[in-house]
């Protein structure tokens, strides 16, 4: 999915993505998605704030637009094939945001007016827009020759050889195709626009974690990963090899390691980058002057040896990404 692994009521299943509806107690990294790969990767503290700290975020009304859109795509398919048409998908928006709001109470934050009154007007505009979304979906695929071997797929397995209990790898799957001859197509929906050509390494990282997951499962490569960009209408296509995925494998191992290395020392570096401007945590970042709460799990205790500081888990990443 675009944004949190959830399903269709918008909860949180795997710690991918948006933060859960309601602060809930620090913990220790168990598993490692796709979304939090890639938040570790842009910066380690984002990471520890949402999987360690997990910090509250304020929702944002894209991602519940996503979260929606993917419901009805999702949805749909319970239809019989000839009546998988644009006005039955767009008729399904309203009930599936019903659905989300009803699980999801603070997201009626999203559509309020400053005196705190309801604010049908924003409500209408955002869901036409998702009626976009769902209506440029039918110029890109034909529902009505498709039968999705699984859609919203929680996929898990567990990469041995990585820390004394492996790595654990999960995240859910939009959708799988499996043809006749047994070759599978991991099908991903972005209700954004597709990056240019030389930004896609992020998405295409993304969808090879879910073939290296799913290859895992099923002792087959996938044979095509597919985005659809719902935002500008665009269908990115890329076929892996199994060098490939073994090369993910082995980044994944190394960045499970500088995880396990952060966690143990509680040395969580920021890494500014343009992206800085839409953290919802810049009061607690030391970029921006704030102070990151107290470290909410125990410490080894200090050592002579240590004097210098122990390693810096994002250089010794940036290492092992660079040995890969």
């Amino acid at each position: 999915m675009d944004t949190a692994t959830q399903n269709s009521a918008g909860q949180d299943m795997d710690g991918e993505g948006g933060p859960a509806p309601a602060p809930v107690a620090a913990g220790r990294p168990a598993a490692l998605s796709p979304s939090r790969a890639a938040d570790f990767m842009r910066c380690p503290l984002l990471y520890r704030f949402r999987v360690i700290d997990r910090l509250p975020e304020k929702p944002s009304a894209a991602a519940t637009r996503g979260t929606v859109v993917h419901a009805v795509l999702e949805r749909l398919f319970d239809a019989p094939a000839a009546e998988r048409t644009p006005a039955a998908a767009t008729g399904l928006l309203p009930g599936e945001w019903e659905k989300l709001l009803a699980a999801r109470p603070e997201l009626a934050e999203l559509f309020l007016r400053e005196d705190g009154s309801h604010d049908a007007e924003s409500l209408a505009r955002w869901l036409e827009e998702a009626a976009r979304l769902v209506e440029r979906w039918f110029t890109l695929e034909d529902p009505m020759r498709l039968e999705p071997a699984e859609r919203e797929l929680y996929v898990e397995t567990v990469i041995e050889g990585a820390g004394e209990s492996g790595l654990t790898l999960r995240g859910i799957v939009d959708r799988v195709d499996v043809a006749p001859t047994g070759d599978v197509r991991i099908v991903d929906y972005k209700t954004g626009k597709a990056p240019a050509p030389q930004f896609r390494a992020d998405a295409l990282f993304q969808m090879k974690f879910y073939a290296l997951v799913v290859w895992r499962l099923r002792g087959r490569v996938p044979r095509r990963l597919q985005l659809v960009y719902l935002g500008s209408g665009d269908v990115v296509t890329y076929d892996p090899a199994e060098a490939e995925l073994l090369a993910v494998e082995r980044k994944l191992r190394a960045l499970w390691e500088a995880i396990a290395l952060a966690t143990e020392t509680g040395d969580w570096r920021p890494r500014p980058t343009k992206l800085c401007g839409w953290c919802d945590h810049q009061a607690v970042c030391p970029e921006f002057g704030g102070t990151p709460p107290p470290y909410p799990l125990p410490l080894p205790a200090p050592r002579a040896a240590e004097a210098d500081g122990p390693a810096a888990p994002a250089t010794e990443v940036q290492g092992r990404m660079d040995a890969v």
